[in-house]
């Protein structure tokens, strides 16, 4: 018990933080205001999406019938809010590396793959400033024509969202309250079922919405009679779900269904089964934060909000922060203020003349005044550090300039120390990040590799997370 208590809070413990800083209010506010503007390029530009892909080249290769579909999706695409539900990693809650989302699938006469709107983050080592692409994918290499840099993975089965439009689509958010059976009294209208009380760890899986979700996934794979559908519950584990339509008058497509028989097997035993994705397997992160109190409605995605707080005014999610009264410092056995004047902090009960005799001999190795000493250990190291790095990994730099900006003033130079490392890392790997985008860099395989260590290496181009770049 005490194993599986600490597993539930490592496992969620990053999410309040990430809905605080991944997807800023201002990011929001641009995209949307740009979305319903109808500017779909733009508002994918202010929530941090590099577009690769061109309607008239969409046109010209899959003919004008599937672009004018594709365009209608774009229109529809909330870039902002498909970044709040993106798939993310413990445990800083960083979008996971190396992953492509299908978020929409056209289906062409003649052709054996449907052609995709996907989107797609970085491999590790470039995954600075976590940008997101936005693309089409019909199946081809991924470095072939309008697939942008290669790098990139195919779509993962786990991360599908073509059956979960209200998670990127603006016009079906509303959806997010049924889907996630936010609205329902528990998870079975009757008795647990066996397989359900077997499964590990249960308040983490949405068990109560498996059967529909997964009737959905066969539906749309061709196989409206039901079928065995895989559910990951872990690295190697999987749960084998045998569903079928539940007894009664013929039904509508998305009918009630219910779950035959469960098995548990190995993870290569489901090859070729289709895959639960994980935004239906598993509770939605919101709801779970608001069941438990960790966040108020009005500090999520305005959106999210309205589908599972009804009512509620997004203008809580605005941070109104102000500089706030100058600080108190003792200094030499008085208490002195420091504060913001013309955007730089300095002392405000030192007279200039004395303020450059104190740098003077600060600079010939002296002491200086307590209260230039506490300035300049603000500078290097000040008490928002932690947030800064926070808001620098989760790619807002902007957030974090903001905050540095509010403590030393929006003229203050930054001096050698932590917080000057912190924004020149953050500047190199966004240099990283450009460099992969333009196809110039490339981490390469490992060394030393033999055998079927080097055409693993070569294929996928697979590096550890934690690997230095060269």
């Amino acid at each position: 018990m005490l194993t599986m208590t600490a597993f539930e809070d490592s496992s969620f413990s990053f999410w309040p933080r990430v809905r605080e800083i991944a997807v800023p209010p201002s990011m929001i506010e641009t995209a949307t205001a740009r979305r319903c503007a109808g500017d779909w390029a733009g508002a994918c530009a202010a929530a941090g999406f590099d577009v690769d892909l061109d309607l008239r080249t969409v046109a010209r290769v899959h003919g004008s019938g599937l672009a004018a579909l594709l365009r209608a999706d774009l229109r529809r695409l909330a870039p902002d809010l498909l970044r709040w539900h993106m798939p993310r990693t413990a445990p800083d809650g960083l979008l996971r590396t190396g992953t492509t989302v299908t978020l929409a699938r056209y289906d062409e006469p003649g052709r054996p793959r449907p052609v995709r709107l996907v989107v797609r983050t970085a491999p590790a080592w470039a995954e600075g400033g976590q940008r997101i692409s936005l693309t089409v994918w019909d199946g081809l290499a991924p470095h072939g024509r309008g697939h942008g840099p290669r790098g990139y993975r195919p779509p993962d089965r786990r991360f599908r969202l073509d059956l979960h439009r209200h998670l990127w689509d603006a016009g079906r958010s509303h959806e997010l309250r049924p889907r996630t059976g936010a609205d329902g009294a528990g998870p079975f209208d009757g008795p647990v079922p066996v397989w359900a009380s077997r499964v590990p760890g249960p308040e983490r899986f949405a068990l109560g919405r498996w059967a529909d979700e997964a009737a959905l996934l066969l539906a749309a794979e061709g196989r409206t009679g039901g079928g065995e559908v895989a559910v990951r519950l872990g690295g190697r584990h999987r749960l084998l779900l045998d569903v079928r339509p539940s007894p009664g008058p013929p039904g509508e497509a998305g009918g009630p269904s219910e779950v035959r028989s469960a098995r548990y097997v190995k993870a290569g035993a489901c090859a070729g089964l289709p895959v639960l994705p994980d935004a239906a397997a598993r509770v939605l992160p919101d709801l779970e934060l608001l069941r438990r109190g960790l966040v108020a409605p009005e500090r999520l995605h305005p959106l999210v909000a309205a589908a599972l707080a009804p009512g509620t005014s997004a203008s809580g999610s605005l941070r109104t922060d102000d500089d706030g009264p100058p600080r108190e410092v003792d200094c030499r056995g008085a208490r002195h203020r420091i504060g913001l004047v013309g955007g730089v902090l300095v002392p405000l009960d030192h007279d200039p003349a004395e303020i450059r005799r104190e740098e003077l001999l600060a600079a010939l190795t002296g002491t200086p005044l307590p209260c230039l000493q506490v300035i300049d250990v603000a500078h290097r190291r000040p008490d928002c550090l932690a947030d800064v790095r926070d808001r620098l990994a989760h790619g807002d730099p902007a957030g974090a300039l903001a905050g540095i900006e509010r403590m030393l003033g929006a003229e203050a130079r930054l001096r050698d120390g932590d917080l000057r490392d912190l924004f020149t890392d953050a500047a190199r790997q966004r240099v990283r990040h450009g460099l992969f985008r333009a196809g110039l860099a490339d981490p390469g395989p490992r060394e030393p590799v033999t055998g079927r260590e080097r055409y693993r290496v070569g294929l996928h181009r697979t590096r550890p997370r934690n690997a230095a770049y060269r």
